[in-house]
C-alpha cells in the first residue's frame, strides 16, 4: 500500500541530494522501496498511537 508513496519519496529525496540517475535506480530497487514503505507504515502507526493516547481525533 505504501510502495508507490515510498517510490515517490525516494525519487525526490535522492534526486535532490545525489542526482536523478541515482534516484531512478534506487526507486526501482524493490528492497529499498520495501524498507522505505515499512518506515512510512511504522511512522503512520506511531502517530496514530500518539493521537489515541493524547485523545486527538482519529
Amino acid at each position: 500500500m505504501y510502495a508507490p508513496i515510498a517510490r515517490i519519496l525516494i525519487r525526490y529525496a535522492v534526486g535532490l541530494v545525489i542526482g536523478m540517475d541515482a534516484a531512478g535506480v534506487l526507486a526501482g530497487d524493490p528492497e529499498i522501496v520495501t524498507m522505505v514503505a515499512t518506515g512510512i507504515g511504522a511512522a503512520v502507526e506511531a502517530v496514530y498511537a500518539l493521537a489515541k493516547r493524547k485523545g486527538w481525533a482519529t
